[in-house]
């Protein structure tokens, strides 16, 4: 029973850190010292990513319509291809290129030289700062204010942000593409959709390339384990991710960068004094 509250409190922080910009990784590194599960590291290297496409799926549940490119012709029934999601679906590809690229050549090495605490604490302060000075300087005056607006360019340089989060853990996904965005003038809101809809590939990806590594060989208890994190953590974001549209519709990231910034104290401070 205890190592069942164990995952479904691993699905819920996976839910709400995934969205908003506080790295995911950051806390899941936190909480398997102080919560750890009954499995091995190999299991563990592979569950901290897969669980994710419980958040994926939220992702996809929510933005369906504004996704799925095949719709009916309204004067002849027929089925056509959307052309505003169409390119929508091309930018994200080009967005998410830079990542998987670096993603399949050095995920090895990440993970050996780069999943620690030290790493993570430092990315935590220092994207925390980054979005607080960001922020302050924003003067609200966005060139970018749609998602049809995002230009193929735009496209390319979010997923350059991408890159710095597929490299350093710590970071954040959500929360580097959410702060390249803005740097290139994209409102917040748009910023931060652009950022759902690029972690579909991404972590699919991800995903399969961590589940390929692992074996295609489970156990029961680990099929349930995964099962049960995934399903938790698609519950959870649902929740985190209208919540985070409805915040920033009315307030900035700063909070975000504030937390960050203690967490990352508090990651140095029971790492580096208490464990």
């Amino acid at each position: 029973m205890l190592e069942i509250l164990k995952v479904i409190f691993y699905g819920i922080v996976e839910g709400i850190t995934e969205w908003l910009p506080i790295s995911s990784t950051g806390h899941l590194i936190l909480f398997e010292e102080i919560l750890p599960l009954a499995q091995n590291e190999a299991f563990m290297n592979m569950f901290r990513v897969v669980i994710q496409l419980g958040a994926i799926m939220a992702v996809v549940v929510i933005y369906f319509k504004k996704l799925w490119p095949f719709i009916k012709h309204p004067k002849t029934g027929k089925t056509v291809i959307r052309k505003t999601t169409f390119d929508l679906w091309l930018k994200i590809i080009v967005a998410t290129i830079p990542a998987a690229v670096i993603g399949l050549l050095f995920d090895d090495w990440i993970d050996d030289h780069l999943m620690n605490w030290q790493v993570v604490a430092i990315m935590l302060i220092v994207f925390g700062i980054w979005f607080i000075l960001i922020e302050n300087k924003q003067k609200g005056d966005f060139r970018v204010t749609s998602l049809e607006q995002i230009t193929y360019q735009d496209a390319l340089i979010i997923g350059m942000f991408q890159v710095i989060a597929a490299v350093l853990p710590g970071t954040s996904r959500s929360g580097a593409t959410i702060i390249g965005g803005i740097i290139i003038g994209l409102s917040r809101v748009v910023a931060t959709e652009y950022t759902f809809f690029l972690a579909i590939p991404v972590m699919f990806g991800a995903s399969l390339l961590k589940i390929v590594k692992f074996g295609l060989v489970f156990t029961t208890n680990e099929i349930f384990v995964l099962l049960l994190g995934t399903f938790v953590s698609f519950l959870v974001s649902i929740v985190a991710i209208k919540f985070l549209l409805s915040y920033i519709k009315k307030n900035d990231f700063k909070v975000f960068g504030y937390y960050r910034i203690a967490l990352g104290l508090i990651v140095i401070l029971f790492f580096g004094l208490i464990r």
